[in-house]
Protein backbone atom coordinates (compact mmCIF):
# COMPACT_ATOMS: atom_id res chain seq x y z
CA UNK A 1 0.00 0.00 0.00
CA UNK A 2 2.36 2.93 1.46
CA UNK A 3 6.05 2.27 1.65
CA UNK A 4 9.61 3.44 2.05
CA UNK A 5 12.42 2.24 1.69
CA UNK A 6 12.04 -1.66 2.82
CA UNK A 7 9.29 -0.43 5.11
CA UNK A 8 5.82 -0.44 3.76
CA UNK A 9 1.99 0.08 5.58
CA UNK A 10 -0.68 -2.38 5.03
CA UNK A 11 -4.37 -3.34 5.01
CA UNK A 12 -5.10 -5.76 8.57
CA UNK A 13 -5.68 -9.12 7.64
CA UNK A 14 -7.30 -11.87 9.53
CA UNK A 15 -3.56 -13.38 9.62
CA UNK A 16 -2.82 -10.55 12.27
CA UNK A 17 -5.50 -11.69 14.64
CA UNK A 18 -2.16 -12.75 17.16
CA UNK A 19 -0.44 -9.35 16.50
CA UNK A 20 -3.18 -7.44 17.25
CA UNK A 21 -3.61 -9.05 20.53
CA UNK A 22 -0.17 -8.73 21.38
CA UNK A 23 -0.08 -4.99 20.61
CA UNK A 24 -3.44 -4.38 22.43
CA UNK A 25 -3.12 -6.12 25.82
CA UNK A 26 0.55 -5.24 26.46
CA UNK A 27 0.35 -2.36 29.31
CA UNK A 28 3.06 -0.77 27.77
CA UNK A 29 0.88 0.62 25.61
CA UNK A 30 -2.23 1.63 27.75
CA UNK A 31 -0.21 4.69 29.22
CA UNK A 32 -0.19 6.46 25.73
CA UNK A 33 -3.53 5.67 24.76
CA UNK A 34 -7.31 5.18 25.77
CA UNK A 35 -7.68 1.13 26.31
CA UNK A 36 -6.67 0.31 29.96
CA UNK A 37 -8.56 -3.44 29.78
CA UNK A 38 -6.95 -6.22 27.65
CA UNK A 39 -9.16 -7.44 24.34
CA UNK A 40 -10.63 -11.06 23.81
CA UNK A 41 -9.57 -12.92 20.59
CA UNK A 42 -12.73 -13.18 19.93
CA UNK A 43 -13.54 -9.24 20.35
CA UNK A 44 -10.33 -8.58 17.80
CA UNK A 45 -11.69 -11.58 15.07
CA UNK A 46 -15.25 -9.23 15.53
CA UNK A 47 -13.63 -6.13 14.62
CA UNK A 48 -11.37 -7.43 11.94
CA UNK A 49 -14.75 -9.28 10.75
CA UNK A 50 -16.86 -6.25 10.57
CA UNK A 51 -14.43 -3.72 9.93
CA UNK A 52 -14.03 -2.07 6.39
CA UNK A 53 -10.50 -0.82 7.06
CA UNK A 54 -11.68 2.30 5.44
CA UNK A 55 -10.60 5.80 7.07
CA UNK A 56 -14.14 7.49 5.76
CA UNK A 57 -16.21 4.22 6.08
CA UNK A 58 -15.24 3.57 9.31
CA UNK A 59 -13.88 6.82 10.75
CA UNK A 60 -10.46 5.32 11.44
CA UNK A 61 -7.90 2.84 9.62
CA UNK A 62 -5.63 0.69 10.93
CA UNK A 63 -2.91 -0.06 9.20
CA UNK A 64 0.30 -2.78 9.80
CA UNK A 65 3.53 -1.69 9.89
CA UNK A 66 5.41 -4.33 7.97
CA UNK A 67 9.10 -5.44 6.47
CA UNK A 68 9.24 -8.37 3.98
CA UNK A 69 6.62 -11.03 5.73
CA UNK A 70 7.42 -9.60 9.27
CA UNK A 71 4.69 -7.63 11.14
CA UNK A 72 6.45 -4.95 13.73
CA UNK A 73 3.19 -2.89 14.73
CA UNK A 74 0.27 -0.87 13.71
CA UNK A 75 -0.02 2.71 12.67
CA UNK A 76 -3.59 3.73 13.18
CA UNK A 77 -5.16 7.33 11.92
CA UNK A 78 -9.00 7.75 14.11
CA UNK A 79 -11.05 9.94 15.02
CA UNK A 80 -11.44 11.52 11.75
CA UNK A 81 -13.24 14.71 11.19
CA UNK A 82 -14.62 13.90 8.11
CA UNK A 83 -15.66 17.96 7.83
CA UNK A 84 -12.72 19.41 8.89
CA UNK A 85 -10.46 16.55 7.32
CA UNK A 86 -8.34 15.47 9.98
CA UNK A 87 -7.63 12.70 12.35
CA UNK A 88 -5.26 11.79 14.78
CA UNK A 89 -2.30 9.23 14.61
CA UNK A 90 -2.15 6.25 16.50
CA UNK A 91 1.47 4.17 16.84
CA UNK A 92 2.25 1.64 18.26
CA UNK A 93 5.63 -0.44 17.39
CA UNK A 94 6.17 -4.05 19.31
CA UNK A 95 9.28 -3.67 21.93
CA UNK A 96 11.65 -5.63 19.86
CA UNK A 97 11.51 -3.21 17.03
CA UNK A 98 11.82 0.11 19.08
CA UNK A 99 14.81 2.17 18.25
CA UNK A 100 15.30 1.27 14.88
CA UNK A 101 13.75 3.89 13.42
CA UNK A 102 10.16 2.01 12.29
CA UNK A 103 8.15 4.80 14.22
CA UNK A 104 10.10 7.54 11.82
CA UNK A 105 9.37 5.47 8.73
CA UNK A 106 6.03 4.78 9.40
CA UNK A 107 4.69 7.97 10.41
CA UNK A 108 6.44 9.50 7.29
CA UNK A 109 4.36 6.49 5.57
CA UNK A 110 1.13 7.82 7.22
CA UNK A 111 1.65 11.22 6.04
CA UNK A 112 2.05 10.10 2.19
CA UNK A 113 -1.46 8.31 2.96
CA UNK A 114 -3.03 10.99 4.44
CA UNK A 115 -2.17 13.22 1.35
CA UNK A 116 -3.28 10.55 -1.09
CA UNK A 117 -6.97 10.62 0.83
CA UNK A 118 -7.10 14.14 0.91
CA UNK A 119 -6.64 15.03 4.93
CA UNK A 120 -5.65 18.64 5.56
CA UNK A 121 -4.18 18.12 9.01
CA UNK A 122 -3.06 15.21 10.79
CA UNK A 123 -2.34 15.14 14.90
CA UNK A 124 -1.30 13.28 17.36
CA UNK A 125 -1.37 13.96 21.35
CA UNK A 126 1.52 13.18 23.26
CA UNK A 127 2.79 12.64 27.05
CA UNK A 128 5.31 15.40 27.92
CA UNK A 129 6.82 12.65 29.76
CA UNK A 130 6.96 10.48 26.54
CA UNK A 131 10.79 11.68 25.39
CA UNK A 132 10.93 9.31 22.13
CA UNK A 133 7.79 10.18 20.69
CA UNK A 134 8.31 13.87 21.45
CA UNK A 135 11.77 13.57 19.69
CA UNK A 136 10.10 11.79 16.39
CA UNK A 137 7.12 13.81 15.97
CA UNK A 138 9.84 17.00 16.38
CA UNK A 139 11.89 15.40 13.72
CA UNK A 140 9.07 14.86 10.82
CA UNK A 141 8.06 18.56 11.82
CA UNK A 142 5.15 17.94 13.49
CA UNK A 143 4.14 21.68 15.72
CA UNK A 144 3.55 21.90 18.99
CA UNK A 145 0.73 23.29 19.65
CA UNK A 146 -1.34 23.20 22.56
CA UNK A 147 -1.02 21.80 26.20
CA UNK A 148 -3.56 19.87 28.02
CA UNK A 149 -2.98 19.82 31.64
CA UNK A 150 -3.33 16.66 33.85
CA UNK A 151 -4.81 14.74 30.32
CA UNK A 152 -3.38 11.46 30.42
CA UNK A 153 -4.09 9.27 33.70
CA UNK A 154 -1.18 6.88 34.20
CA UNK A 155 0.03 4.37 37.28
CA UNK A 156 1.86 7.55 38.53
CA UNK A 157 -1.72 9.70 38.35
CA UNK A 158 -2.34 12.21 35.70
CA UNK A 159 -0.03 13.94 33.57
CA UNK A 160 0.03 16.81 30.61
CA UNK A 161 0.16 16.16 27.07
CA UNK A 162 0.94 18.08 23.91
CA UNK A 163 -1.24 18.34 20.60
CA UNK A 164 1.51 17.65 17.77
CA UNK A 165 -0.02 18.99 14.30
CA UNK A 166 1.04 18.56 10.74
CA UNK A 167 -1.08 20.47 7.90
CA UNK A 168 -0.47 18.28 4.96
CA UNK A 169 0.37 20.81 2.38
CA UNK A 170 3.60 22.01 4.70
Amino acid sequence: MTSSADIRLRAVEPEDLELMYRIENDPQFWNYGSTTVPYSRYVLRQYLETSRNDLFADGQVRLVIAKGRTSMGFADLTNLDAIHLRAEIGLAVLREYQGQHIGTTAIQCLCEYARRVHLHQIYAIIATVNEPATRLFRSLAFTPSTLLHDWLRTEDGFVDAVVWQKVMGQ
